[in-house]
């Protein structure tokens, strides 16, 4: 009776840990395959500047006010007569808007254009990847990337890593939860299983453990 007692209490304290975390599901869920080469190419999500991203600012007919300039830590730009523009969270077309409107104090309908030449992109836009890997690395997502694309970018696994225990983090938006997928990294990468390299999403976390043995 009292064995029981005790796995139900270990029971309902898992459920309450889980709940907590806002993970919808354990790490057996799978994703679907994707290709090595996307069969048709999709354009991304529009950009949204992140900080340390570096911007060409230009301003049509005034280039003594046009700029390259690279966003502060702080979410900043500074360009000549504009100080401390708020860059960070906005698209390149969203920001020209704001340029252009700050501008039109001194010249007369001015025309912006801003384009990021060096991208980092916000948190919510990179790929991170921790764990047992050759070198762990936050990743600005692109269009059609895939986890293949990632492990390159990081080196590959370590040599300890557990590659087909490692997990992906994904967090939904519409639910405001986070779900996690498991992956199978060593299948992919050793024994080239084309269904083992899946699509990723923009601020999706792959955590890759180390092998007990």
């Amino acid at each position: 009776m009292r064995s029981g007692t005790f796995v139900r209490t270990i029971l309902a304290a898992g459920a309450a840990a889980a709940s907590l975390t806002g993970c919808t599901s354990g790490p057996s869920a799978q994703l679907p395959p994707a290709a090595y080469v996307s069969a048709r190419e999709q354009p991304g999500e529009e950009y949204v500047i992140g900080p340390l991203d570096q911007l060409n600012i230009f301003v049509w007919r005034n280039p003594e006010l046009s700029a390259k300039v690279q966003v502060r830590p702080d979410g900043r730009i500074t360009t000549p007569l504009v100080n401390d523009m708020p860059a960070v969270g906005k698209t390149p077309a969203t920001l020209s808007a704001d340029m252009k409107r700050a501008l039109s104090e001194y010249v007369k309908d001015p025309i912006v254009s801003v384009i990021v030449e060096n991208f980092s992109g916000t948190g919510s836009q990179q790929i991170r990847v921790v764990g047992a890997t050759e070198k762990p690395a936050s990743i600005p997502y692109r269009a059609n990337m895939t986890l293949l694309d990632a492990m390159i970018a990081v080196g590959g696994l370590s040599q300890y890593a557990a590659g087909n225990k490692a997990k992906l983090v994904r967090y939904d938006r519409d639910t405001g939860k986070s779900r996690e997928y498991g992956l199978q990294i060593s299948s992919l990468l050793k024994k080239g299983d084309s269904s083992a390299n899946v699509g990723l999403a923009p601020g999706d976390v792959i955590i890759i453990p180390e092998s007990m043995f």
